[in-house]
């Protein structure tokens, strides 16, 4: 299950506008992650990147609030309800300088992985990058086969950012970080990864997909699915959904069935808007787990209903509960008035 560009819409309101938005929160994509872990004896939830900036509460907490070591950012209380088991890093992470988010992130109660930032010049090989967080995690979960046998599967997980938050956010990270082309890091990574023991690798990859193959691109996911070894993709950054009509008629690319280079593959959209999934069929091929078949979908929130946005799902209370404080001191940090005019 992947959330992605949740850009602090943890509830279903549109402080802008100040009011109830049913295309929104994390409250909402909630309910339908606890409706997969109902029906699904074996689920992950990862985030795939851009939680940190996008809306008025994470401004009153960046320019107003601020993290003192020990605080506990608003959408990362929202996460750790939610029970996460690993995020990575979008490029919107970096919005508040590295000290902020570094800060947010000790809040967290599960791991962060990106393989291809680094804390200064690039090294001669991937491998020997000075990184700032582990390139990737191997989870040893333990799950049940069709007869109700146990047994244990150990998935990588992998992160990776655009390249362009050197350009985007220099002003923060011009001396202070470096990146690495996306499908670079990955070509070096995961073999090691498969030499440590992941029997799945799945990438997060806070990069849309395009079809023109430059180096550093931006929006790399679909190259990224092409390196061997990688069984799964999450994607993010474009704000559109995969599988669906944005990404037809592209080489490389099923957009009817989800998958890139022949690897599955989702986005979930934005502001919790669908939660991506992809459901993952293994079998045993002697000493190691292969995937035999795979089905990818992009679970909406909300439909359109004769022009009208109508809600599918309830939000979860204990969601919407973690940040009740947070919410309520946005809403007077956005009703204050800025000044007066008699025109």
């Amino acid at each position: 299950m992947e959330t992605t560009d949740i850009h602090v819409a943890v509830l279903p309101y549109d402080y802008y506008a100040d009011r109830p938005n049913d295309t929104m929160g994390l409250a909402r994509t909630a309910a339908i992650i606890e409706s997969i872990r109902a029906e699904a004896t074996n689920a992950m939830l990862v985030d795939n990147g851009d939680f940190l900036q996008g809306n008025p509460m994470g401004d009153w907490i960046a320019y107003e609030r601020g993290m003192k070591e020990g605080d506990v950012h608003p959408v990362v209380k929202a996460m750790n309800v939610l029970g996460y088991d690993c995020s990575t890093l979008g490029n919107h992470e970096f919005n508040y300088g590295l000290d902020f988010m570094f800060k947010v992130l000790a809040g967290a109660s599960f791991p962060f992985v990106c393989a291809n930032l680094t804390k200064g010049q690039l090294a001669a090989s991937a491998r020997d990058d000075d990184l700032y967080m582990a390139p990737y995690v191997i989870v040893p979960k333990t799950v049940k086969d069709g007869s109700g046998g146990e047994h244990q599967v150990n998935v990588g997980l992998i992160g990776f950012v655009p390249p362009q938050i050197m350009v985007w956010d220099s002003r923060h990270l011009t001396g202070n970080a470096n990146t690495r082309d996306i499908v670079e890091a990955a070509t070096a990574w995961v073999p090691q990864m498969k030499e440590e023991g992941a029997d799945i690798v799945v990438a997060l990859s806070h990069s849309g997909i395009d079809s023109n193959r430059t180096e550093r691109m931006e929006n790399a996911s679909l190259f990224l699915a092409g390196v061997e070894g990688i069984d799964a993709v999450f994607t993010g950054h474009q704000h559109l959904v995969f599988p669906g009509k944005s990404y037809e008629g592209i080489d490389g690319v099923d957009a009817g069935k989800g998958t890139l280079m022949g690897k599955p593959a989702v986005m979930g959209g934005f502001w919790g808007s669908h939660l991506g999934l992809i459901d993952l069929l293994i079998e045993r091929d002697g000493n190691a787990w292969k995937v035999v078949s795979a089905t990818t979908e992009a679970r909406p929130i909300y439909e359109r209903v004769d022009g009208k946005n109508r809600p599918l799902v309830e939000s979860v209370a204990a969601v919407e509960e973690s940040v009740k404080d947070e919410h309520e001191a946005t809403l007077a940090y956005v009703r204050a008035p800025v000044g007066e005019t008699s025109a």
